[in-house]
C-alpha cells in the first residue's frame, strides 16, 4: 500500500467505527482485524501503519465526529505529513475541499468531561484515560509462578502477587506459555482487585457478570482450586469462552450459568441465600479502559448511563438475593464517573438500610466515598472502583 492509500485506508475504517459506536456494533480491534481479514493483499507493516493512524484518530477527536474523512482531516490539521497524502492519487484520498468539515478534537464530549471532573478527576487523570495502556500478564499459580517462569522476554514485576508487565504490542499470546495455560492477560488493576476479595478456600463464589472468566480464572488460581466457583452471565457468546479458558488453565469451575435478562433469578433460585460471596463487576461505560478502546468515549450518552445505572442497582439487588446472612457482595466497574462507582453503592444502601459497606484496601489506590479507585494516572492501572458490602 501507497502512504496515501493507508490513508484511505483508515478512513474506510473510521467511518465503520464510527457508524458501530452510534449504534452499540463491534467494538474498534473488531472492525479492524475483519477489514484486513477481507484484504489479504495487505502486508504486515500496512496494516499496522493502518490501524495506528485510525487510533490516533480515534484518540485526537473528542465528540463522534461526522465522518471517518472528517476524522482524519483532524490528524492532518496538526500533521503536514498526513496532510500533504491529501493528493488525489490513486488509492489515496481525495484533495480538501475548501469549507470541508474537520472533526473537533479534545478529550471528549463537553458532559462527560464535566461528569469525570464532578467525579474527582483532575485534568492530568483525565487525559491520562487516552494514553497508550502496556500490556499486563498474570502468571497461573494453578500451573506456573513467576519467580521461575522462563518468558520470551523478560517483563516487569508488578504489584499484584504473579503480575508481569510487557511494553504495548507484546506478542504475548502467541507465545507457547499462553497456549498452555501458564499466563493470562490481565491488566493489573484487575488482579489486585481479585486479591482483595474477601474470600477464602471452601467458600462458595458467585461471579455473577462473569463476561469470558477473566477475574473466575483468577479466583480459582488464587484460591488452589479449593473453593466452589459459579459463573453466571446473559452473554451466551462470552460465557462460551470459558470453558476452553478454564480447561487450559487447569482452573476448576463448578457450574457455568447461563441467565435470561430480566428473569435471572430462575437459574439462580438454587444459590439463593447460599453464597459466601458475590462478585459483582457490573456491565459499565468502561471509562477506565478508554486507553485500550478509545472509542468508548463515541459510544456513550446520558440515556446510554442512565441505562447502565438501572442495570447496575439491578445486578446489585440480585447479588443480595444469593448471599448468606452475614456474607459478602464486591462491587466492581471499570469506570471512573461516580454515577457508576460511589452513587451506586449510595443508592444500594438506601435500598438496603441494613447492609453496611466495607474497605477494600489495595497496594495501590485511594479510598473513593465508600470504595476504592484505581486510575491510570496514579496507579497506572485501568480504572476501577471497588466496593465491599456486607449482608446483615
Amino acid at each position: 500500500m501507497t502512504p496515501a492509500a493507508r490513508i484511505q485506508a483508515a478512513i474506510e475504517l473510521l467511518d465503520g467505527v464510527i457508524a458501530a459506536a452510534r449504534v452499540q456494533g463491534a467494538p474498534a480491534d473488531r472492525i479492524i482485524a475483519d477489514y484486513f481479514r477481507a484484504r489479504r493483499f495487505a502486508g504486515s507493516k500496512d496494516r499496522r501503519a493502518v490501524r495506528d493512524l485510525v487510533y490516533r484518530a480515534i484518540r485526537l477527536c473528542g465528540p463522534v465526529p461526522e465522518s471517518g474523512r472528517a476524522a482524519m482531516l483532524a490528524v492532518a490539521a496538526q500533521d503536514a505529513g498526513v496532510a500533504s497524502l491529501f493528493d488525489g492519487s490513486a488509492y489515496g484520498p481525495a484533495p480538501r475541499a475548501a469549507g470541508e468539515p474537520v472533526a473537533r478534537t479534545g478529550l471528549a464530549a463537553k458532559w462527560i468531561l464535566a461528569d469525570l471532573r464532578a467525579s474527582g478527576l483532575g485534568g492530568p487523570a483525565i487525559a491520562a484515560l487516552l494514553e497508550r495502556a502496556p500490556l499486563d500478564i498474570r502468571v497461573n499459580a494453578l500451573k506456573a509462578d513467576r519467580a521461575s517462569l522462563v518468558l520470551p522476554e523478560p517483563g516487569e514485576p508488578l504489584a499484584s502477587t504473579q503480575g508481569l508487565r510487557f511494553a504495548t504490542g507484546t506478542p504475548v499470546e502467541q507465545w507457547d506459555a499462553h497456549a498452555d495455560g501458564l499466563i493470562e492477560v490481565q491488566d493489573l488493576g484487575s488482579q489486585l482487585i481479585v486479591e482483595a476479595l474477601p474470600v477464602a478456600p471452601g467458600d462458595t463464589i458467585i461471579d455473577l457478570c462473569a463476561g469470558g472468566g477473566g477475574k473466575t480464572l483468577a479466583l480459582a488460581a488464587r484460591l488452589g482450586n479449593a473453593a466452589s466457583l459459579i459463573a453466571a452471565d446473559t452473554d451466551k457468546r462470552r460465557l462460551g469462552n470459558l470453558a476452553p479458558r478454564a480447561a487450559r488453565a487447569g482452573a476448576a469451575i463448578d457450574q457455568v450459568v447461563l441467565l435470561e435478562p430480566g428473569r435471572e433469578m430462575q437459574a439462580l433460585a438454587p444459590f439463593a441465600g447460599r453464597a459466601d460471596h458475590v462478585l459483582v463487576d457490573a456491565p459499565c461505560s468502561g471509562s477506565g479502559t478508554w486507553r485500550r478502546s478509545p472509542e468508548g468515549r463515541w459510544r456513550l450518552d446520558r440515556a446510554g448511563l442512565a441505562r447502565l445505572n438501572r442495570l447496575q442497582d439491578h445486578v446489585l439487588d440480585l447479588a443480595a438475593q444469593l448471599v448468606r446472612p452475614g456474607g459478602t457482595v464486591s462491587f466492581v466497574t471499570c469506570s471512573l464517573l461516580d454515577a457508576e462507582g460511589a452513587d451506586r453503592i449510595a443508592a444500594f444502601l438506601a435500598r438496603h438500610p441494613d447492609w453496611r459497606a466495607e474497605a477494600l484496601a489495595m497496594p495501590l489506590g485511594r479510598a473513593h466515598g465508600p470504595g476504592w479507585r484505581l486510575d491510570p494516572y496514579h496507579d497506572a492501572t485501568d480504572g476501577f472502583f471497588v466496593a465491599g458490602l456486607r449482608s446483615p
